[in-house]
C-alpha cells in the first residue's frame, strides 16, 4: 500500500487541518465591560490549545431593538482535536457562571478554510 504524501502535507505525518469557528454573540444589556473582561479570560485559555481569535466584528448600526449579535468573532484552531481539548478545558468550564452573567445568547458554525476568490 502507497501512502499519499500530497495528503499528508508532503511529510509523511498525518497533517490535521485547522478548523474555523464563526462565533455569534448576544450581550445582555449594558455589560460590555464584563463581556470584554470575559473575553480576554478565553482567549487566553483558547491560546494555550492553539486557538486564536483571528477577527472580531461589531455591526455597524447596533441598537438594543435590532436582533444583531453584539459581536461576531472568527476563531481558528489548529485542529477538531485541540478546539474539543479547548472545549473540555477545566478553567473554562469554571467559567461558566460568568459566561451566562454577560452572554444572552450564541450561535456558532464550526467548519474549514474554503477556497480563495481573490488573490
Amino acid at each position: 500500500m502507497r501512502l499519499n504524501l500530497e495528503l499528508l502535507g508532503g511529510t509523511g505525518r498525518i497533517v490535521n487541518n485547522p478548523i474555523y469557528v464563526v462565533a455569534s454573540l448576544w450581550i445582555r444589556e449594558g455589560d460590555v465591560v464584563a463581556f470584554q473582561a470575559y473575553e480576554c479570560k478565553t482567549a487566553c485559555i483558547m491560546k494555550r490549545y492553539g486557538g486564536v481569535i483571528e477577527r472580531t466584528v461589531r455591526p455597524s448600526n447596533l441598537d438594543s431593538a435590532s436582533d444583531q449579535p453584539f459581536e461576531v468573532h472568527l476563531i481558528r484552531f489548529p485542529s477538531d482535536e485541540m478546539f474539543e481539548r479547548y472545549r473540555t478545558d477545566a478553567e473554562l468550564k469554571a467559567l461558566s457562571p460568568e459566561r451566562e452573567a454577560v452572554i444572552k445568547k450564541t450561535l456558532v458554525l464550526i467548519g474549514s478554510e474554503g477556497p480563495v476568490y481573490a488573490t
